[in-house]
């Protein structure tokens, strides 16, 4: 068995530089990376193209690195909730690829396949479409997309384990699973790292062969981005 266990995530990340291409797993602010973000920003890395459902709050999530302007391109299918991303935007400073959820969620999943591209309908006859291929399938048009090609992965789990099976929890469990071998080198970060045969087989979401260096995460925050309650 192989052991992918590396001590801390300074080691996790060895290898990432300027100008790289990154996933980050993640719904909102449930899910994501907190560790490997906040090395990030302390590496102080630039020219990044971020691949990820959103780009965090304004102080949080991927949030602190536009806070340093860390990030080139965000490609993303929902940004709403980050006053600094639309600011960087607007500006110019930040280049945008608004995708529709299904196909970002589909291009993670390819890459993780090994299938270079596939053709859906949704974007079609939009801005979406502009420069891509199209066909006909059945009578309805569709758009040509590519998978996506990223040089690392960044994965929140529950639980994994030393040959990196890993077991998500809730909504957490939402880009993870599809981003997990689809970059070069996928990055596990978990709550609990317990020894090779301790997690249930039949419960384990995603099998080591997708992951390449999984660590003990610590001080998860794990903040809600809207938090809505009835009065008394």
């Amino acid at each position: 068995m192989i052991n992918k266990t590396v001590p801390n995530v300074s080691e996790a990340l060895k290898g990432v530089k300027d100008g790289m291409t990154f996933m980050f797993g993640g719904f909102g602010l449930s899910g994501i990376p907190e560790n490997a973000i906040a090395e990030l920003v302390r590496l102080n890395i630039k020219g990044l193209t971020c691949i990820s459902n959103n780009a965090g709050v304004d102080d949080f999530g991927l949030g602190l690195l536009l806070q340093q302007n860390q990030v080139k391109k965000m490609i993303s299918s929902y940004v709403g909730e980050n006053d600094e991303f639309e600011r960087q935007m607007l500006s110019g400073e930040l280049e945008v690829e608004l995708i529709p959820q299904g196909t970002l969620a589909e291009r993670c999943r390819a890459a993780q396949a090994g299938i270079p591209a596939f053709y859906t309908p949704a974007g079609y006859g939009t801005e979406v479409q502009d420069g891509k291929e199209t066909r006909e399938f059945n009578g309805k048009m569709h758009i040509m997309e590519r998978a996506f090609d990223a040089d690392f992965g960044f994965i929140k789990a529950w639980k994994g384990d030393a040959a990196g099976n890993l077991v998500f929890k809730g909504t957490a469990r939402n880009f993870n699973p599809n981003m997990c071998g689809a970059a070069k080198v996928t990055v596990a970060e978990v709550e609990e790292l317990v020894p090779v045969g301790e997690l249930d087989p039949n419960e384990i979401h995603i099998p080591g062969i997708f992951v390449q260096r999984i660590f003990k995460g610590a001080h998860f925050e794990k903040r809600i981005e809207q938090r809505t309650v009835r009065q008394r």
